[in-house]
């Protein structure tokens, strides 16, 4: 039996110089992936959302305290052919460059289809089968919406997604309870049912991401109740002449929730506030 010759110093200091040109060679190259991430996060989210007289509009974008689950979430707020504004909120299911890429295409997928739809069903239905088409092992869960100025009507159909949170200046808030699908890009032929509500009264519409309500400190359900107390108060407090409160503050406020989950995925926020259809912002 041959025995081993016991490793020198010098042959263990040539293993461990190895082993960390190793190690820094895959963090290096992570690292590259992580940032190219973050750049393809950043281009591919707008740069400012639509508005109109009586609806105001901001979004925030907070990402992953650990940068390899970067990729996922995103905001979109666009002008329809007919006048109506429609808005989209998401999370990609997966993380890094694979999963920023593949959300750049569902929102473009998402707006090219709602330029051809009025119905926020039909917008998601189309949007499923398009994803499906591409033949990608990626999904997204995601909230579609319509604001119709003429009507003064929010429409909206869900696909996995969390929940929206809602108030009014008149002191009532909640969380809706409307049904919904599945996340778009997992079975063919899935409906979306669509929710429609009118706004006379002013107040707030707000969408998260899950990386703003769920984390290691809070469930999804404490989370909810803590984003709807903000909104609430945010509400509340209003502007000077009793209309809807600045979007942009009430986001920036919504998007701290985000802190207290201790989340480690990203996390997105849409706001839409809304006077009263005679009341200019």
């Amino acid at each position: 039996m041959t025995r081993r010759r016991p490793a020198s110093a010098d042959d263990l200091l040539t293993e461990l110089g190895r082993l960390t040109a190793q190690a820094l060679e895959r963090a290096e190259l992570q690292q590259a992936r992580v940032e190219l991430a973050q750049a393809l996060q950043r281009e591919l989210l707008p740069g400012a959302l639509p508005e109109l007289p009586g609806l105001r509009t901001a979004a925030r974008y907070a990402p992953a305290r650990n940068g390899l689950d970067i990729g996922g979430d995103w905001y979109d707020g666009f002008r329809l052919p007919d006048g109506a504004l429609g808005f989209s909120i998401g999370d990609v299911q997966g993380h890094d460059v694979e999963a920023a890429a593949f959300m750049g295409q569902v929102r473009v997928g998402l707006r090219a289809v709602a330029g051809i739809s009025a119905n926020p069903g039909e917008v998601l239905a189309r949007a499923n089968e398009l994803l499906l088409s591409m033949d990608c092992t990626l999904f997204a869960t995601c909230s579609f919406l319509r604001f119709d100025p003429v009507s003064w009507e929010l429409s909206d159909s869900r696909a996995g997604h969390v929940p929206a949170v809602w108030a009014t200046t008149d002191g009532r808030s909640g969380v809706t309870q409307d049904e919904g699908g599945l996340p778009i890009g997992i079975l063919p032929g899935e409906e979306y049912p669509v929710t429609r509500r009118r706004l006379p009264v002013p107040g707030a519409f707000v969408l998260v991401t899950d990386g703003v309500v769920e984390g290691p400190s809070f469930p999804i359900e404490a989370g909810l109740e803590e984003v709807t107390r903000v909104v609430q108060e945010g509400v509340g407090s209003g502007s000077a002449d009793g209309g809807a409160p600045d979007p942009g503050e009430l986001a920036t406020e919504i998007i701290k929730v985000a802190d207290l989950t201790g989340h480690t995925d990203d996390a997105a926020v849409l706001v839409l506030c809304h006077d009263e259809r005679d009341r200019e912002p």
